[in-house]
């Protein structure tokens, strides 16, 4: 099998694991396993002609699914190397060896597992992955350095893993998951032969990747996991306040994320738990442990060394409560300092296995030593979220206290701020702080028209310092009702994320010291206070079009999508009646509060495209990337018809780009915004561990770059008068690739049995997977 074939397997390993299958596939995997497992029983004798990787895959998720990895995955692991072997797949093998050294980490197999690390070093030499810089060689060195650092051989661990560093420097772009996950693991070595310092610095880098990468930070899991192994190493360090932000942040992620029955959830309300006891707050620390015992049960059972581990932590908690007097209510529940399971789940293949997940912290400060005070440093998401902090939340809190606990709050909707991927340039208009408060129709009944009095009147003055540290003073602009009250005299600073759903106060002014700060040439940055409005109000954004202020939920929606919820799952034509870009602006940016879960509802009833509705988008996506890019684009080409091939060029793109949104699934990755942010979005897609077709945007920019030389160079055009020739090869080379990896995407996703790869010829494989018989969603 060729190198490329052994990537999409690695791929495949990536992409799937015991916490993201649902029930069709844990049936359709436990099967796999069932006939394998009978394969070993009764024909162990008789070699396999072939092995198949996904099949062998799709048996160990179901194990672990089963929660029955302690007496099934070491026989099943096993036989599949015999089988792997025999069917002289070497890819397979590695693949096989790869979830070995996994499974025989978590069961504390060491002895056995230095074994399997030098049976996989010497397959990847034999298959000549060595010499090269693969991600395949990559994950192979990730893993047995990770195997070695369990073993506690940690001499041979660190080599490996600085291998695996010098490999995905030449092999992974510069955000790129898997390097973050690298960061991770190596932090847990620097860690256990006692080198916090190091430890913390990999940390941060990792953070610093997995956020950069992340679509929606605010509710990414591994941004919520690495700042929990963030936390727990600055607890090492004896930096409590940082300590504390970060375990305080991971928490509210997941929160943010709805996340709270992941199984990596116990670990971060572990981190947050050992966070305060030794802060020497053993009420919290109590409630986090039994919190944490709480998820650990559902996920894994008690019979795992994770689950005791964080009983034994509760007690001691409970003692230590005990002697200071402090009675913890039964209600209560929260976990261990983050120690990753044993048991129960797969632990192999992924470099970010190890401590829970990788991430990174929002780069904030200005680079520049002198800011224009007009100008300000910090992303729109996260001036909104302190001044809905340090502004709104209190005075939501002093006036409306009945309807603090109904109140929806965040920023959605139109703007750059709102994708996360707003600029200095962004800032020229419609910038400035703001947020957007969202209510039933009967609260707003009640009090929809003060509250916008009273939301107008919140004073915009603020300044940020050198950390990107966000202060509002802590007056409000004189008015009718008063002022409402203030933590204290003058201003505070309030790190951004310091409105965590943890218990007890986590407002600590030097915690944001933590957030990424800025190098030290802006310690001056900033220092004037800015006054709002930063930038003028352009006539699209106020009115009826207003971007932020207080909005009925359906009000709200339909203004930017012309419902009030989202169409029904069996009204497939509404569907596809709204652009990707519409649903784009309404599933965007950041809530920051939704006591009652009905804003996050109807935004999530928007992201829940019906899967024939994508099935038919993905049909329409393939003929329009066969008809302009693979048809009419080469043809105009030879016509010498520059505009048209223009053209072609443009719709190839945008079908292509779109697909890549569609077959990542809108509800995990979102949908493609406009086109202003139509490559930012796709960058940050492909930057993740888990995208599909990650390197599509690359070859699309490509073909970009050379449409002008193709389309318009003529004969004499170019270095040595080469002409538009070479451009036009590469763009049809890139075109025809592309659609190659679409069709190997297609078949990995059983969307298709094909290998053509003149795309309009897949539509009716897909087509076939569409349920529903409504004559829209099928090609004429």
């Amino acid at each position: 099998m060729d190198e490329e074939a052994l990537l999409k397997q690695f791929a495949a390993q990536f992409a799937h694991g015991p916490d993201d299958a649902d029930d069709t596939d844990a049936a359709a995997a436990a099967q796999g396993a069932d006939s394998t497992a009978n394969q070993a029983t009764d024909d162990a004798d008789q070699s396999p002609a072939t092995f198949d990787t996904q099949q062998f895959l799709n048996g160990l998720d179901a194990i672990f699914d089963r929660h029955a990895a302690a007496t099934e995955a070491g026989p099943y692991l096993e036989q599949a190397m015999v089988d792997a072997e025999n069917a002289g797949d070497e890819a397979g093998l590695l693949t096989v060896l790869n979830e070995t050294m996994g499974f025989y980490r978590s069961q504390g197999r060491h002895k056995e597992n230095q074994w399997i690390v030098q049976r996989a070093l010497e397959l990847a030499a034999r298959m000549g992955l060595t010499t090269g810089t693969s991600e395949a060689w990559a994950t192979t060195l990730i893993n047995c350095a990770t195997a070695m650092r369990a073993a506690q051989q940690y001499d041979q661990a660190e080599d490996l893993y600085h291998q695996a560093q010098s490999v995905c420097r030449h092999s992974l772009a510069p955000t790129d998951r898997r390097l973050a996950a690298l960061h991770n693991n190596l932090s847990m070595l620097y860690s256990e032969t006692n080198r916090p310092d190091k430890a913390e610095l990999e940390l941060r880098e990792a953070l610093r990747i997995i956020e950069a990468s992340s679509v929606n930070p605010d509710a990414d899991i591994d941004v919520a996991s690495s700042h929990t192994n963030l936390a727990l190493t600055l607890l090492t360090e004896h930096k409590l306040e940082g300590a504390h932000w970060h375990a305080a942040k991971a928490l509210e992620i997941y929160r943010t994320g709805h996340l709270e029955h992941s199984a990596h959830y116990a670990s971060a309300l572990a981190g947050f738990a050992q966070v305060c006891f030794a802060e020497r707050r053993h009420a919290d620390a109590v409630t986090g442990y039994r919190h944490a015992l709480a998820v650990i049960e559902e996920c894994y059972g008690k019979g795992t060394d994770y689950w005791r581990i964080t009983a034994d932590n509760l007690r001691q908690a409970e003692e230590e409560a005990a002697k200071a007097g402090v009675t913890v209510d039964n209600a209560g529940v929260a976990g261990d300092a983050g120690t990753p399971p044993q048991s129960g789940s797969r632990l192999s293949n992924s470099p970010a296995q190890g401590k829970t997940g990788a991430g990174v912290e929002a780069q904030v400060g200005s680079a520049s030593s002198a800011v224009d005070v007009s100008a300000c440093p910090v992303s729109g998401l996260k001036l909104a979220r302190a001044f809905w902090t340090q502004m709104g939340k209190p005075m939501i809190a002093a006036k409306y206290p009945q309807y603090a606990g109904r109140i929806a709050a965040g920023l959605v909707g139109h703007g750059s701020e709102c994708y996360g991927f707003d600029d200095a340039y962004s800032q020229d208009h419609d910038f400035g702080p703001r947020f957007c408060l969202w209510l039933t129709d009967e609260d707003y009944a009640a009090i929809g028209e003060q509250l916008e009095v009273d939301y107008e009147a919140l004073p915009r003055k603020f300044s940020v310092d050198a950390q990107g540290r966000v202060t509002f003073e802590a007056h409000a602009r004189s008015d009718a009702s008063g002022a409402f009250p203030s933590a204290g005299a003058g201003s505070t600073v309030i790190p951004d994320a310091a409105n965590a759903p943890t218990p007890g106060t986590a407002t600590h002014d030097t915690a944001t010291a933590e957030s990424g700060a800025a190098s030290s040439d802006v310690a001056e940055a900033m220092t004037t206070p800015i006054d709002a409005p930063l930038s003028p109000v352009t006539p699209r954004a106020q009115g009826a079009n207003r971007r932020d202020g207080v909005f009925r939920i359906g009000d709200f929606f339909e203004s930017i999508t012309g419902y009030h919820t989202a169409p029904a799952q069996t009204a497939p034509h509404e569907w596809l009646m709204l652009q990707e870009s519409t649903l784009a602006a309404a599933t965007n940016g950041e809530v920051f509060a939704d006591p009652t879960g009905l804003f996050s509802k109807t935004r999530q009833g928007f992201k829940n495209m019906p899967d024939d509705v994508r099935l038919a988008l993905i049909s329409k996506r393939l003929g329009m990337i066969a008809q302009a890019g693979q048809y009419n684009l080469p043809r105009s080409l030879k016509r010498g018809d520059g505009a048209a091939a223009w053209l072609s060029i443009h719709e190839f793109v945008q079908a292509t780009a779109s697909l890549v949104f569609l077959v990542n699934v809108p509800m995990v990755v979102g949908y493609m915004p406009y086109y202003k942010w139509q490559f930012a979005a796709l960058r940050k897609l492909s930057g993740s561990m888990f995208a599909l077709l990650p390197n599509v945007g690359e070859q699309l920019e490509t073909v970009m770059r050379l449409s002008s030389a193709a389309c318009y160079g003529g004969a004499g055009f170019g270095e040595g008068g080469k002409g538009a020739a070479p451009a036009i090869e590469k763009i049809n080379d890139i075109v025809e690739q592309i659609a190659v990896d679409i069709v190997k995407e297609l078949k990995r996703e059983h969307l298709t049995t094909s290998g053509e790869t003149f795309l309009e010829w897949q539509r009716p494989y897909v087509e076939d997977h569409i349920a529903s018989d409504d004559p829209v969603l099928k090609s004429l």
